[in-house]
């Protein structure tokens, strides 16, 4: 018996307590394609406050986040609620059904997040300002989804694995070195409206007035064109343990850096960035997959890991499903939980710099040419070709699927890594491939025009059945609570912003005593 499978046998009876959850950000459109420059709705409740609906960096960027769920089935249907109830809400727009944006106006015209007049609500405006100083506002722009996952927490230690912080940071190294599997198996931008790159360089060719591709791409999101920094480039984070990666993250967030010295912090009164250091807060570090903690009040993130350990992780390379009307298909969910305890089971050595460098190779080449024949990827200094790797790390996953089948009496587990095992071998039923053929041959090559039908049909489709009243009442409650939860923080501020940022990013919100 392999240790994968060792291990899987000791998990076995804890596979029907793994939790997963979803965070799904998406544009709100006018009927017309181009981004609503509307404020977020007021009958969604406050971005500031409320527990499942949000704005991530634009006002105009809605954010849907779940909770915790036991099943697949329980989490696809509060995604699929959570977006019936705004589609209600938004009046005749729409939710932008697609990673990559829609048409976009001038730069400086794309509106930040407003989240009130509080302290917290004034900082997180001023992150978002100091993004757009950093990176552009229509980098910012680019949607996708978040998968959070955990295993029960009185599994640990894992023979062979460790505690929870060793096995979260063993399944953090194989996710990395893998990764470009999803990519390429769920990868759904290989196209973008040609507002998104006015005025920059690039290397996408175009495919029909308006809109640029690369032939072969699988996830522009993910590659150089999407959320890819010079300044992060840098970073030397490791992640082969919790002490190791919270050194090397309080180092960017406290090490000033010259570009963003050079940017300011302020102009008179008006706020440019809340700081000058490498990352101004945590979320701004880009990587596919972060371990994580649920903070206290006020609390900094990195402090609650160093503090208290890994509780989830947060895998941030999906691009979002335009043939999904809530942004993943059923199936995907069950490929990630399977995807990710192979990553937890297998062995994990330790990275290096050489391996990070050839993690980040082997992204972008599935990125940009996922699809082209042949292709070759870095595993341990040589060269494999990617179906050849991608049966391999498939045909390890079917236990593990069956496995889930068992605990979740027969829930698709094993047919989503069939499914995924037809893809390899029929490549242009991809995602990316279909995405790119169904553009070209009913849309006149036109990358809004496609995004746009799609983005109406799911309305239709989420709008046709009523909300049960028993819903259509929680959601409203819970929208009315989170503006009177927004009130209080907002009457309760007893010091003035600035003294608010010095000492929410003091060095020593991120000590451990």
């Amino acid at each position: 018996m392999s240790a994968l499978e060792e291990r899987l046998r000791a998990l076995a009876p804890a596979l029907p307590r793994l939790l997963r959850g979803i965070e799904k950000e998406s544009l709100r459109v006018r009927p017309d394609g181009s981004l609503a420059l509307t404020p977020h709705p007021a009958g969604l409740g406050s971005a500031l406050t409320h527990p499942h609906v949000t704005t991530d960096f634009s006002e105009s960027q809605l954010e849907l986040i779940t909770g915790a769920h036991a099943s697949v089935r329980e989490l696809t249907g509060e995604l699929t609620e959570l977006h019936a109830f705004v589609l209600r809400e938004i009046g005749d727009e729409l939710m932008w059904c697609a990673s990559m944006p829609c048409q976009l106006p001038e730069e400086h015209s794309i509106p930040l997040g407003r989240y009130g007049t509080s302290n917290i609500g004034r900082a997180k405006t001023v992150y978002r300002t100091g993004l757009a100083y950093r990176y552009g506002r229509r980098m910012q722009t680019i949607s996708g989804l978040h998968y959070n996952f955990s295993v029960a927490p009185d599994v640990w230690p894992i023979d062979g694995v460790g505690d929870a912080n060793e096995g979260y940071f063993a399944l953090i190294r194989n996710f990395r070195r893998h990764a470009w599997l999803l990519l390429y198996l769920f990868g759904a931008s290989p196209a973008v409206c040609s507002s998104f790159v006015a005025g920059r360089q690039h290397a996408l060719t175009e495919l029909a007035p308006g809109t640029l591709h690369l032939p072969y791409a699988t996830s522009l999101r993910m590659g150089r064109l999407g959320y890819l920094s010079e300044a992060q480039d840098a970073l030397a984070v490791s992640y082969n343990d919790l002490e190791s990666y919270g050194e090397s993250l309080a180092d960017a967030l406290t090490r000033p850096y010259p570009p963003y010295e050079a940017i300011g912090i302020r102009d008179g009164d008006e706020y440019r960035q809340l700081s000058t250091t490498l990352l101004q807060i945590e979320n701004e570090f880009y990587s596919t997959i972060r371990p994580k903690r649920v903070i206290e009040p006020g609390e900094r993130p990195l402090h609650a890991l160093r503090e208290r350990g890994v509780e989830y992780v947060e895998v941030r390379a999906m691009d979002l499903d335009p043939f999904s009307a809530i942004g993943i298909a059923p199936a995907t969910s069950r490929f990630l939980d399977v995807f990710l305890l192979h990553c937890l089971l297998t062995d994990s050595a330790l990275d290096s710099p050489q391996e990070v460098q050839s993690i980040n190779r082997n992204k972008q080449r599935v990125a940009q040419r996922g699809r082209e024949p042949g292709l070759r990827l870095d595993r341990d200094g040589e060269e494999i070709e990617l179906h050849a790797w991608a049966r391999e790390i498939l045909a390890q996953c079917m236990p593990i699927a069956a496995a889930l089948d068992t605990a979740y009496r027969g829930d698709g587990y094993a047919q989503a890594v069939a499914a995924a095992q037809a893809v390899v071998r029929e490549p242009d039923a991809l995602p990316s491939a279909r995405m790119l053929r169904e553009i070209r041959e009913r849309y006149d090559g036109s990358y809004v025009r496609f995004v746009l039908a799609y983005s109406q049909r799911h309305r239709e489709t989420l709008t046709a059945e009523p909300l049960s009243a028993e819903i259509q009442a929680r959601m409203v409650e819970a929208a009315t609570a989170s503006l009177d939860k927004q009130r209080r923080i907002e009457a309760a501020d007893i010091v003035d912003f600035e003294t608010f940022r010095r000492r929410y990013l003091s060095p020593e919100s991120l000590v451990v005593r």
